[in-house]
Formats: structure tokens, sequence, C-alpha cells
């Protein structure tokens, strides 16, 4: 029963805008989070058909239950997989079952569809065609791409190749195929269920949603490097970050909360992470002074936002405060810059990523352009010219992500690069090297790093290149000049001869 009494506290806070539903079931300490936050989802995208079922059967004056708990209640019992629960409750609400079954059937008939999800306002429909798939990012710190391809074919699912276009990841019940910007994410059809297989137990594999993916594979910290994921439970993207580093270098990890950080460390030590230090610390009263940051050069940005790229967290806009929506885009907006301007202090920075899972302006577009206006030393590098959708105008280096769009969550990502007066004359050809990465690539070609990504080793090859025949004789002078410097310098040759 505590599922449901938790499930009922928080729908009620989320409600009265107290914070984020994602926030509130992580906070909870709930000891089932995936168990909550799936119930509270469903609840919530069900709420105006699950209203209409409760008054029209009078279950709160019979019951004596509370509207929110009478919801969770009922939407397991008529739309879900039946209650999660035992004794009075449970015979009370069966009791209740065949009237609550034929309201549902009721609305069924009254607006002429058969299936529960066409009861829905049109701004949460989610037709079968457009069900995310599930995607499943394989932990290169314990295993490769080809041995779970070969696992998942011994289970018997049938293994497309690599995706190279959108309309490869409308898969069939047992395929999967290979994503095509991302070299270890696998992507299956979307009732594909790893949560009791030995891989995803062993840590062989994440489930991770592919735009929540993107962070650390665009911040790509190098081997040896030092890292800080400064908002990082529930340590999806530290355990990436820490795949891509190889385990090797520091990954500073922060978390305010310590039951968040707690259950964090488990699913590091499942996943076989070694490089990461823990700290249990609000990231705004970290000091980038401190002589233990003193190599960081890379930081992944995830601040707390309102989650509304998030499927099941989408609001009804109809029913939506408009005022105390807006007044919290704001309140969120203000402390995701406060956090990114802190980021951007710490003295060897090169790069850091800032994503959300938010699809308003006010939390991405409009707080990476205030802070590019507050830090003129930082700029934008243009992302995955590959991508099907962009950063708003005229923001179009960042990246944004939609269930339309890119098959995801609604997402939003943006990666800044230190830069100086000298360095900017200097990295000219390399930027215009971005934008010409713009061109269409073979799938093959979009498993490499992206190629803003690779400007730093475009820079370097640069540096270290000898001087072509001609810059030589540009800088010796003329050929005749050249040839009266050799004969200076061989008869000083010969007068050291006769001295010694």
């Amino acid at each position: 029963m505590a599922l449901y009494l938790k499930a009922a506290e928080i729908l009620e806070k989320a409600e009265m805008k107290q914070a984020a539903l994602k926030t509130l079931v992580y906070d909870s300490k709930f000891v089932n989070i995936k168990q909550l936050f799936a119930l509270v989802c469903e609840t919530q995208k069900f709420s105006s058909v699950l209203q209409e079922i409760i008054e029209s059967t009078k279950l709160l004056k019979q019951t004596k239950l509370r509207m929110h708990m009478a919801m969770v209640l009922v939407h397991d019992l008529v739309i879900g997989q039946g209650l999660k629960c035992g004794g009075s409750w449970k015979t009370m609400m069966m009791k209740h079952r065949p009237r609550l079954q034929a309201a549902l059937a009721r609305m069924k008939v009254k607006k002429k569809v058969c299936k529960n999800e066409d009861l829905l306002p049109d701004g949460l429909k989610v037709l079968a065609g457009d069900r995310l798939p599930r995607y499943v990012r394989v932990n290169t710190l314990k295993t490769t791409v080809e041995d779970v391809v070969d696992y998942a074919k011994r289970d018997g699912l049938s293994y497309l190749g690599q995706a190279s276009r959108l309309d490869d990841l409308t898969l069939k019940e047992k395929h999967f195929v290979k994503d095509m910007h991302l070299p270890e994410l696998l992507v299956f059809s979307p009732k594909t269920d790893f949560h009791d297989h030995f891989m995803y137990k062993a840590g062989h594999i994440i489930l991770q949603d592919k735009a929540s993916c993107l962070p650390a594979y665009l911040l790509n910290p190098p081997p040896g490097s030092h890292v800080i994921d400064a908002c990082a439970a529930p340590g999806n993207k530290t355990s990436h970050l820490a795949a891509i580093m190889k385990n090797k270098g520091k990954l500073f990890a922060f978390d305010l909360d310590a039951k968040r950080l707690s259950t964090m460390s488990t699913l590091l030590l499942r996943a076989g992470v070694t490089c990461q230090q823990l700290a249990n610390q609000d990231f705004l009263k970290v000091d980038p002074d401190s002589p233990q940051y003193k190599d960081v050069e890379y930081v992944l940005l995830d601040p707390s936002c309102s989650g509304s790229g998030m499927v099941c967290l989408r609001e009804d806009a109809s029913s939506a405060d408009q005022e105390k929506t807006q007044a919290r885009l704001a309140s969120l907006a203000s402390f995701q810059l406060r956090c990114l301007n802190h980021a951007l202090r710490f003295p060897r920075l090169k790069r850091l990523v800032y994503s959300t899972c938010s699809i308003h302006s006010q939390e991405n577009e409009d707080v990476v352009a205030a802070c590019l206006q507050q830090n003129p030393s930082f700029r934008l590098v243009p992302l995955l010219s590959q991508w099907p959708e962009r950063g708003l105008e005229p923001l179009t280096q960042c990246l944004r992500a939609s269930t339309s769009k890119t098959r995801t969550h609604g997402f939003f990502v943006a990666l800044l690069e230190k830069h100086s007066e000298a360095e900017n004359k200097k990295q000219e050809p390399v930027a215009q090297i971005s934008v010409v990465e713009a061109a269409p690539q073979s799938p093959s070609t979009c498993e490499k790093r992206p190629a803003a990504l690779e400007e730093d080793e475009s820079e370097a090859s640069e540096t270290d290149e000898k001087p072509t025949p001609a810059a030589a004789e540009q800088a010796d002078g003329t050929p005749g000049k050249r040839k009266r410097k050799r004969k200076r310098k061989k008869k000083k040759k010969k007068a050291a001869t006769v001295v010694e």
C-alpha cells in the first residue's frame, strides 16, 4: 500500500506546483523508484479520464478516499495491470470494479473510440507509431557492442544492422538496430523489457533514452582528463562519462541529496566505474579555485529543470495555470544561469556541455544566450550537423530533441568552448570545418566522434606540422640572399678549422 500512498502524495504536491514530478519522485526516498515513477506518470497522463470515472461513480463519497488516492487506485484497477496491494484496500476497490469498468466503457462509447489512449486530450495522445523505442546504451567498461548484439541474437531477437534514417527506428517486436548517431547505442521495439535480463543486472547495458546520451557523448573527455558532473544523480550520464574516459582520470560528481547520491553510488558500482569522486554537496558552493579542481577541463551541467520534455510529464495546456508555470520557469531559468556561470569559473576549463530535459526556450536558448553575453571568452560549438532538430534561431549550433523529429524525449544540448582573441584567429579555419561538416554522411561515418569535437585534434596536427618548402623560402628571403648566407657560413667554418 506504500506505493499508492506515496504516489498520491506526489501527485498532490505536483498539482500544487511544489516541484517537478521527477524531482518529487527522486526525493521521495521510495524503495522502487522506477515503479513509483511509472505509476505517477501514467496517473497524471490519464488524470482527466480518471477524474471523470471517479465523479460519475461517486467513488469518493462511497469510499471516503481523497481524490489523488482514488486516482492511483482506479488507474491500476481499470487502466493499468491490476492492483499491487492486498488486504482491506484491495477488497474495497474490487467491490467497486464493475461500476468503474462500466463508466470507462461508457466514455469510450460516447467518444466512439476503442482504446484507452484515444480518450486522452490531443496534446497527450501517443499513437502506436509514435511510441518511443527502447534505447540501450552498451557499457563499454564491461563489454562491447558486438557481444551485446550476439547475446540479443541468442535470445531470439533479429539484428537489422545499423539504422540510416529515422524510419528505421520504428521496429517490430523482436527486431533491433544499431543507432545511426551514437555508436554504442542499440535500439529495440518499445515493449522490449530488459529489467530482468542478466546484462542489465550485471551492468553490461544501461537503459537510457537516446537524447540523454548526447551530453556525455558530445563533451567527449579523453582518458586521463579531469571532469566534473555538476548535478550528477541518478548517474547514467556519470557512468557514460566514465566509459568514454575508460575509467582513467578523475570524475568529480556532485549532488545535494544524500539518498540520491547513495543510489547513484550503487549504480556506478554495478557499471564498473572506478574513477569517480562523489560529493554530497551543492555545486554552487564548490570552490572553482580549490587546488583539487585545478586540472578540471571538462564540465557536464544538467541542472534541475521543468522536465517538460519527458513524454509522461506533458501537461494539458487547457488545464495548466499559465501564470504559475511562467513564474516557475523564470525561477528555474535564474537557477540554471547561476549554475552555468559558476561552472565557467573553473580556471582551466576548456569545454562545457549544458543540457536540460525541457522544451521551453526560457530554460534552453535564453539561458545560453544570457550566459554568452556575460562570458565573452566562451563560444558555442556547432554540433552534429546531421542531427534533424536544431536550437531555435539564432542558436542553431545547439541541438534539440523531440518525439516527432528524433524519436526521443524532449531535450536540449549546448556545447560551450573557451577561446581567447588570439585563439579565435587560429581557430577560424577549424570553425569553417565544423560548418562544412554539414554535408550528408554515411552511417559508418556517423559512428566517429562529431566533427565539432575533433577541432582540438585538427589544431594540434596543424601546429605540429613542419614548415613546407614554400613557407621556408618565404621565411629566409629570396634565393639570392640564401646563397650568400650559405657562402658566409662556409667561410666561417673554414676560419674556425684554421684556428683549431
